[in-house]
């Protein structure tokens, strides 16, 4: 299967992309689903605006995932920055229901994605099939 060949006016590129971050306040925080629709929306404008292409996403209730390219341009650091410091303002105005402070944790997962593409997709659609009930989990 060939994969689609972006440009831009002096460059051709792939640049895929996984990214996986966490709220501040770890916790079931994203698990309203109007939080985890707002959340979709405000990324589809922000991919829209700065050139980004959604290819796969998944809003846990406790992690995101996303999965997209990245225009050469750009560097991965600057388009988690804009992704977290522009989704958290906007949630924030539209919701009352995250305190004072940073929405986002400082850090983030990233890999480059090549072959495996259909196996990243299939993960993060398959990201609520893999939770694990914690507080029915018996340890000992």
């Amino acid at each position: 299967m060939l994969t689609k060949l972006y440009q831009l006016e002096h460059s051709s590129y792939i640049c895929q992309y996984h990214i996986v971050w966490t709220p501040r306040y770890r916790g079931k925080v994203l698990a309203d689903n109007y939080i985890k629709q707002e959340l979709k929306r405000i990324f589809k404008f922000i991919a829209k605006w700065k050139g980004f292409t959604l290819l796969q996403w998944h809003i846990g209730d406790e992690h995101i995932h996303l999965f997209l390219i990245i225009p050469p341009k750009y560097s991965v650091a600057y388009a988690i920055m804009v992704l977290k410091s522009k989704s958290a303002g906007w949630l924030k105005k539209k919701t009352k229901k995250f305190p004072k402070g940073n929405l986002w944790a400082r850090g983030y997962f990233v890999s480059t994605v090549g072959i495996n593409k259909h196996a990243l997709i299939n993960y993060i659609r398959n990201q609520d099939h893999r939770k694990v009930d914690l507080e029915n989990l018996k340890l000992f």
